[in-house]
């Protein structure tokens, strides 16, 4: 019989690749019910249907939960399976056995006052305590399993597109992280005194949380006073990042304000790394393009409104103008997103007068030499294929942006072509030199 449950328990680990506490409990459930077979002298393999439907039955009557009494004839089928895959048996006597189904019980819910005190347990006041905080918000707001918990790695966890990998099983589950979620996730650190520099876009409507790309609205870091009044914190703030795709158009739009710059319309060619994904994970993106991406056209359109804004009191009220239509499509490309975009002034520069503007452009972040910022923010490139994102998305470590391709257009003004580095300029590297611009303004001190 040892022989027998060796090999079983081989089977489940290496095979069927199930988890230590169902194998724990199979192992268990079938080596009671070997005893019992034993005590019947009716060896394991010369058991029969009724023998396994007399141990079902005697499990019942002893007072079993249906519960405990279904998992029992799940392990019997499980032991035979394997019997039968070594030739061991030449049937399964179990195959055709049932457990009388229990009543489903409803689960119990939680009060919000339960999840808070859930959410307390954990005393912050060292890196263990962050952690264990952080876990346990991640278990609330995706429920995933323990055991998945504990099996993440940094990699799978996408804050910037919102989202979990979690691989379980040799399957892959791809789980959102709410917003409302990532909002309280971000408040409770900040409360805690921590600043926070976050890529994710939960916040970025939040109207005392400052949106910011350095060389455009370095002045609304004065609103983080406001929010540490609101939040109750000395040194604790949030301040976010704009979406990865606005960092190709906008910067390129921004130093044409002063002509009065009326209405564009922008369509974005995003690369797939915009949503966590690479090639060998998104195989239906090889010689595909897919035109549309969930909620980016929205965020194209209103986000730098708010980039272009000012600050009334404690709160930042975003700009009424320009008008801005956008569409946005998800292309076969790993890093790069590209803008096509239209644009109409009051006053009509010439061309001459926009690419000087462009190559003169500069901001906080070049003023101030911040380190990861670029020397010239805005390269213009005269070729007709350019810029092109295997080419030029790396231009100045992948933090500024690139311009080709200005001409006069006969529905709009002009149209031009840009291009920006997606997780670079879009994601960690743009949260970076904000971070650096809050350090140099004295935000973390």
């Amino acid at each position: 019989m040892s022989n027998l449950l060796e090999d079983y328990e081989s089977y489940l680990t290496t095979e069927k690749k199930a988890s230590a506490n169902t194998v724990s409990s199979y192992l268990r459930d079938v080596h009671q019910f070997a005893q019992e077979m034993e005590e019947r002298d009716v060896p394991l393999d010369e058991v029969l249907p009724r023998d396994v439907e007399d141990y079902i039955r005697g499990l019942t009557r002893r007072g079993k939960s249906a519960a405990t009494v279904t998992r029992s004839v799940a392990s019997i089928k499980s032991f035979y399976n394997c019997l039968l895959s070594r030739g061991l048996v030449e049937s399964n006597p179990a195959r055709n056995v049932t457990a009388a189904k229990g009543e489903r019980k409803l689960p119990q819910i939680l009060t919000s006052r339960e999840v808070e005190l859930f959410l307390e347990q954990p005393d912050c006041s060292d890196l263990k305590g962050y952690r264990d905080r952080a876990m346990l918000e991640l278990l609330y707001a995706t429920g995933i399993r323990v055991s998945e918990l504990i099996e993440l790695d940094v990699d799978d966890l996408n804050l910037y597109a919102g989202v979990l990998h979690c691989a379980s099983k040799g399957k892959e589950r791809v789980i959102p992280l709410y917003p409302a979620a990532i909002r309280a996730l971000e408040e409770t650190y900040a409360k805690l005194e921590c600043p926070i520099v976050s890529n994710n876009s939960a916040h970025r409507w939040t109207e005392d949380v400052p949106m910011v790309v350095p060389e455009i609205n370095a002045e609304h870091l004065a609103v983080i006073e406001a929010q540490r009044k609101r939040l109750g914190t000395k040194r604790g703030f949030i301040a976010v990042k704009s979406n990865c795709s606005l960092q190709s158009y906008v910067p390129a739009l921004h130093p044409l304000m002063k002509y009065g710059l009326e209405r564009a319309l922008v369509c974005t060619y995003q690369a797939i790394s915009g949503a966590g994904k690479t090639f060998q994970r998104w195989p239906e993106m090889v010689d595909n393009c897919i035109p549309y991406i969930g909620g980016e056209e929205e965020k194209s359109e209103q986000e730098p409104l708010k980039l272009w804004g000012h600050i009334d009191g404690d709160k930042i009220v975003p700009a009424t103008a320009p008008s801005i239509t956008a569409q946005c499509l998800r292309v076969p490309v790993s890093d790069g997103h590209m803008g096509a975009v239209f644009v109409s002034f009051d006053k009509k520069p010439t061309k001459e007068e926009i690419l000087k503007t462009w190559k003169e452009f500069h901001g906080p972040a070049q003023d101030l030499d911040l380190p990861s910022a670029p020397k010239q923010f805005l390269h213009y490139f005269e070729e007709d294929d350019r810029p092109q994102p295997k080419l030029d998305r790396m231009i100045e470590n992948g933090m500024a942006v690139s311009i080709g391709r200005l001409r006069e257009d006969t529905q709009y003004d002009y149209k031009f072509v840009c291009l920006s580095h997606n997780t670079l300029r879009g994601a960690a590297g743009g949260a970076v030199l904000l971070a650096e611009l809050l350090a140099v303004k004295g935000y973390f001190d």
